[in-house]
């Protein structure tokens, strides 16, 4: 179980990397990089809606894309899946928000996104996706480096230990 000791939460403007399998076939694309704070440009004809990430899987004639959710998209996201699954049972999920030292040992939702033709299965830490703010609020937001699963560093104006142990990240489709 992943433990916290101090708030962290993703930085906005930073890439992010996961693989991705085509749902349709064992094809799979590892490592993909994006920037969720940017768009990529429409070209001219563009059938898909605006998109953060493409890619076109062997065989197929229409580009898979990957859509990096703001809150409000999330939320109105979460809105017509209610509607749809009404009567159906299912578990909750939350909106992406940021962990704190009451989660502890909790997976917290931080990053949500619309995937059309592809799905994620493996988030892979870069080492610049994160900040931490010790409880004194000292802010650490260079080089967090997750990969290794712990990091940690030393807040010397409160004279306190700051750090993630056992990082570990999951993916849930809903």
């Amino acid at each position: 179980m992943p433990m916290l000791q101090y708030p962290f939460s993703s930085v906005k403007n930073t890439n992010l990397c996961f693989s991705v399998r085509n749902p349709q076939s064992d094809e799979t694309r590892e490592k993909i990089v994006f920037d969720p704070s940017e768009a990529l440009e429409q070209d001219d004809g563009d059938r898909e809606p605006p998109h953060h990430f493409k890619l076109k899987w062997e065989g197929s004639k229409k580009f898979s894309t990957l859509i990096a959710l703001d809150e409000e998209a999330v939320k109105s996201a979460f809105k017509k899946l209610k509607k749809k699954k009404k009567g159906r049972g299912g578990g909750e999920v939350d909106v992406p928000r940021d962990v704190t030292s009451d989660d502890s040992g909790d997976y917290v939702p931080v990053f949500a996104m619309e995937c059309r033709g592809m799905e994620p299965y493996a988030f892979h830490p870069l080492g610049n996706e994160f900040r931490v703010v010790s409880e004194g609020g000292a802010v650490f937001d260079e080089d967090v480096d997750l990969s290794d699963g712990d990091w940690a560093e030393y807040d010397e104006e409160n004279d306190a230990a700051v750090g993630v142990n056992e990082f570990e990240s999951k993916i849930i489709a809903v």
